[in-house]
């Protein structure tokens, strides 16, 4: 590790980039909802098709480019995805101020997002196992942790007062702004990117599209923290409407008493991500990653016994700061990992099937429980979610595996600088 845990000016600057996009992100959370509500009267069916709907096909959408981007040079890619994102996310404050806004436009937006958003994350991943040396990464992984609990601590309640004022599309356009500004910093990076892998000229375009998928399949330690990730982050996405139905509606908390439950927590993932690089060091990474995946899946079964008043919003607070404190030091050992686990010439794919399919489990178990909420109650469906969850331990890889057999090419140094 480089003396004063200096990562170098091209990180530095790929992480203010990641910064700023996280923060716009946060400040327009809950916007297009709010959107689709008070401006455009839509139902209950119509929000959360917003959601679940929108992120299946930008995810469906997403899947030809995970191919594409392994065989380009990532930076470019990345820029390009930011500036799609803020044109698509520009077209909704500027239809809102000609009065010709309509929810058919909400969900091509969020499906262009949600496309863009997959695309820039595989080139970013791929990006960032050249531009630092792997005793790098998980210092890196775990910066960009701390940086997405920080914005998620600080963006909705600046997102709340913006909306107060001037209204949802103001955070919309914020968040535009914020990609643009990610794009800028990006290009500011500077320096010689190494060449993207050839492509083999004697296969197919179209096996392309599974190449991601049979990757991570053909390892026992990536198919087992696949499916672990897929299946829990799905069904813990999937308790967020539910539990919102329940504390705001059946429960009677206040929006800003609801905001508070989560924004309050997020504190747990500054620590989490602090913690993971020194926990990672003295037990080693798998012992930590089985250790806080599992820790993690104990704690949503919890929310089952919210009741109303301040003993049922501490009982929140307490549980979704056990939850991401346990994420924040699970996120960044994964994603280090799994970086690790892959060879170089095959991250961008695998990166992009692996967001691929965690945004359409989602998508689907979003859609599904929200059936099921509407069946059995919230209640008994966070029940069932949380029951679920606790099974996803099973799915961790249990023996440290032995070390890749597929040579790895040497990533190239970043620049000098601090970060």
């Amino acid at each position: 590790m480089r003396s004063g845990h200096r990562l170098g000016r091209s990180f530095g600057r790929l992480w203010g980039a990641y910064g700023t996009s996280a923060l716009g992100t946060w400040l327009a959370f809950g916007a297009f909802p709010l959107i689709a509500v008070r401006v455009l009267h839509a139902g209950p069916a119509e929000v959360a098709a917003l959601s679940s709907v929108g992120a299946a096909v930008g995810a469906l959408a997403a899947v030809p480019l995970g191919p594409w981007v392994e065989f380009r040079r990532k930076r470019p890619v990345m820029i390009a995805t930011d500036l799609v994102r803020c044109a698509a996310l520009a077209t909704i404050p500027a239809a809102f101020a000609l009065g010709a806004l309509t929810f058919v436009q909400l969900l091509l937006v969020s499906v262009v997002v949600a496309a863009a958003d997959i695309t820039f994350r595989t080139a970013s991943g791929a990006h960032l196992k050249t531009l630092l040396p792997a005793e790098d990464l998980l210092l890196a992984n775990a910066r960009f942790e701390s940086t997405a609990w920080t914005a998620t601590i600080l963006g909705p309640p600046l997102g709340g007062a913006a909306t107060g004022l001037l209204g949802p599309a103001a955070t919309v356009l914020a968040d535009a702004v914020s990609y643009l500004l990610s794009a800028l910093g990006i290009r500011s990076i500077g320096g010689n990117e190494p060449p993207p892998a050839p492509r083999p000229a004697a296969r197919p375009r179209a096996r392309d599209l599974l190449d991601g998928w049979r990757y991570i399949l053909a390892d026992p330690t990536l198919r087992r923290l696949f499916l672990n990730t897929a299946v829990f982050n799905g069904l813990l996405m999937a308790t967020e409407p539910l539990l919102a139905v329940l504390m705001l509606g059946r429960l009677g908390f206040a929006p800003w008493q609801y905001g508070l439950a989560f924004a309050v927590p997020s504190i747990g993932g500054l620590l989490g991500a602090r913690l993971a690089r020194p926990l990672a060091a003295r037990y080693g990474q798998h012992r930590v990653l089985t250790a806080a995946g599992t820790l993690r899946a104990l704690w949503p079964v919890a929310l089952t016994l919210v009741g109303p008043g301040t003993g049922g919003l501490l009982l929140v607070m307490g549980v979704e700061f056990g939850l991401i404190l346990c994420c924040a030091v699970f996120n960044p050992v994964c994603a280090t990992y799994r970086l690790e686990r892959t060879a170089t010439d095959r991250t961008a794919r695998t990166l992009s099937a692996w967001s691929v399919t965690s945004k359409a489990s989602t998508a689907l178990l979003t859609a599904v429980w929200g059936l099921l909420g509407a069946l059995l109650g919230p209640r008994t469906a966070i029940a069932l979610v949380g029951v679920l969850l606790l099974a996803t331990s099973l799915l961790l890889p249990r023996r440290t595996p032995a070390p890749h057999p597929r040579p790895e090419p040497a990533p190239a140094t970043a620049g000098a600088g601090d970060s």
